[in-house]
């Protein structure tokens, strides 16, 4: 609700012209239901009462006098027109209650659908470029990715609808040693299969030379050390990490030679890396298609990692970088309470913070953006510390825009999921699981009577796919999830599916009305249960700058969630179709476009579909 910010302001303007005093945000939020009575919104002015006291001011009437100017202003009416629409009244710490009329509530509601707009958002200053997915070429997309590539959607969305111009981007891990395991496995083992010849997805074509990988290493470290089978995990029974002993392995050196030929340029490592990776891109894009995710701009590690060495002899330059005994590079951040941070080894090759500098600094000569968001999990926390100070010493002013989004991990309710022993949650699994148990879950609520076969399966899809998302987004992105498909579909209790049917309920209603509502009688006495939902409406432009000021979906998947449970409230309390008069069928018929469309509105800023039946 625009009138909140707009008092706010409006307050520290009445402050500075009357009395000479900057005054500092006051809190503004809505009332409890249980003490509507009191009010609709609470402003909390306890800094203000003595400035008030000390020029004989009464508070309360400030309040009163500003907000029937505002409204006034906005209404095209008198002010003491509008001051008769609504009161104020004092509570005890400090807080002073404002409560609004019916008359005034109904012209909410009757504006929100006269405008045939959900919000009235207009657009903000500042390109944002938004980074999320980042997979690596080795291996398929698992259950991490698909939590951050929900939290990057929904995210993009977000600041979209909060006036925001934004550029989604991804960059593919598609160089480094995990890639030359991945085809230092082929070539030891692939005796030149292919997706297309296996019948397997590219990404998991791949990914499975990957583990191919550490099982040749335990094979050749058996044979080694004469270890027999007995011997479960071969690292632990040598008494060394399994990063460290693995670079005794003849399968090791061949990928870290064949690391070595990349960067080279050597032409048959470059063709082969080519067509491995071109398989892996399939496998993926197949999975972005499904959940709905895309991107207007792809980078690759394997263009920008040389961007970041020109950048680090800049700093060399600069004195920013040193360069150690060893021939490495670093920068030194013990200053900064942080520690040196190799970027660039010994024998040239790039690291991960490499190609991260070049790929920043092409994005700002590409957009000229204001903020750079990445959507990474928490384990990468010290990177964009690092990340960002470097390019902050580095001289790069933008580098203050640079945003990390970071979330926490998704786990089974077993525990952790793994990738290096084959045991990860696959992201295309799991989706095929949700699309079953929503399936299954429909024909048990009978709700696919009148559906045809291919309906039918275009509902399935819609309930899994948004119990699925709605799970990972409604929770804090900074929590770890503990994520159970079973749990994820249920039409009741705080999920997409219970989100999903009432939009779809009242969508019903509104088929069976045959009208549409285009005018409300605004001098309606509003039910209790009417009033609430209605303020409910009016609060989601708040709600919208809330989840995008505090980078976090999860405020719009609970407001989605909270408004549907009012809703349903509201259909259990009161006759919508059977009402007493026509003026309380078009008020309620109106109060239910209105919350369908907003429903509506806030499942799409979460990548979430809703049907119109089911």
């Amino acid at each position: 609700m625009e009138f909140k910010k707009e008092i706010q302001e409006s307050l520290k303007d009445y402050f500075k012209a009357n009395f000479g005093v900057d005054i500092p945000n006051i809190s503004i939020s809505q009332i409890n239901p249980d003490f509507r009575h009191l009010g609709d919104y609470a402003f909390n002015f306890n800094a203000l009462r003595k400035i008030a006291k000390e020029h004989n001011a009464d508070l309360k009437e400030i309040v009163l006098t500003v907000a029937s100017t505002i409204l006034a202003k906005q209404e095209g009416e008198s002010v003491e027109s509008i001051r008769a629409q609504f009161a104020a009244t004092d509570l005890d710490k400090g807080f002073i209650n404002l409560k609004f009329s019916d008359k005034f509530w109904a012209k909410q509601l009757q504006s929100k659908i006269a405008s045939g707009k959900v919000t009235s958002i207009a657009p903000k200053a500042g390109k944002v470029v938004l980074e999320y997915c980042g997979p690596n070429t080795n291996k398929p997309l698992h259950i991490g990715h698909l939590r951050n590539m929900m939290l990057g959607f929904s995210m993009s969305e977000v600041l979209k609808a909060d006036g925001y111009d934004v550029t989604k981007v991804n960059i593919y891990n598609d160089r480094g040693i995990a890639i030359c395991k991945s085809i230092a496995a082929y070539l030891h083992a692939g005796n030149g299969a292919t997706p297309q010849s296996t019948g397997i997805k590219g990404d998991h074509f791949v990914g499975d030379y990957y583990v191919e990988f550490g099982k040749i290493v335990d094979a050749q470290l058996r044979e080694k050390y004469a270890l027999g089978a007995e011997v479960e995990n071969v690292a632990k029974h040598l008494g060394k990490e399994r990063e460290v002993i693995e670079q005794e392995t003849p399968i090791f050196a061949l990928a870290k030679d064949l690391l070595l030929k990349w960067e080279a340029g050597d032409a048959e490592t470059i063709a082969l890396w080519q067509k491995m990776n071109s398989w892996v891109y399939e496998g993926f894009n197949e999975t972005f298609n499904t959940l709905g995710v895309d991107f207007e701009k792809d980078y690759f590690e394997s263009d920008t990692y040389k961007l970041g060495k020109e950048i680090i002899e800049l700093g060399l330059q600069k004195n920013v970088f040193k360069r150690r005994a060893d021939g490495a590079v670093i920068i030194d951040l013990t200053p900064d309470g942080l520690d040196e941070k190799v970027v660039l080894r010994s024998d040239g090759t790039s690291v991960y913070i490499t190609q991260d500098l070049g790929t920043a600094e092409l994005r700002h000569q590409e957009f000229n953006m204001d903020r750079m968001i990445y959507v990474v999990g928490n384990e990468q926390d010290y990177h964009f510390k690092v990340l960002k100070l470097t390019l902050q010493k580095l001289g790069y002013q933008w580098a203050d825009g640079i945003y990390h989004l970071s979330y926490g991990m998704v786990e089974s309710p077993t525990g952790r999921f793994k990738s290096r022993e084959g045991k990860t949650a696959d992201a295309d699994d799991l989706i095929a699981e949700v699309l079953r148990i929503a399936e299954e879950r429909t024909k048990e609520q009978g709700k696919i009577d009148d559906f045809t076969n291919d309906e039918a399966k275009a509902l399935y899809k819609t309930i899994g796919l948004g119990a699925l998302k709605f799970f990972l987004l409604r929770v804090n992105p900074y929590k770890k999830i503990i994520f159970n498909p079973e749990e994820s579909i249920d039409f009741h209790g705080q999920t997409g599916p219970f989100v999903q049917y009432t939009y779809a309920r009242i969508c019903s209603i509104i088929r069976k009305a045959a009208i549409t509502p285009d005018s409300i009688d605004l001098q309606t006495n509003l039910q209790g249960v009417e009033r609430q939902i209605i303020q409910q409406l009016c609060e989601y432009e708040n709600v919208i700058a809330d989840a995008s000021n505090k980078y976090d979906p999860s405020e719009i998947a609970n407001y989605a969630y909270n408004l549907a449970k009012l809703y349903n409230k509201f259909y259990g309390e009161l006759k919508i179709l059977s009402a007493d008069t026509d003026a309380e069928k078009h008020l309620r018929l109106t109060i239910s476009q209105a919350t369908a469309n907003t429903i509506k509105h806030a499942m799409k800023l979460l990548g979430i579909d809703v049907p119109e039946k089911m």
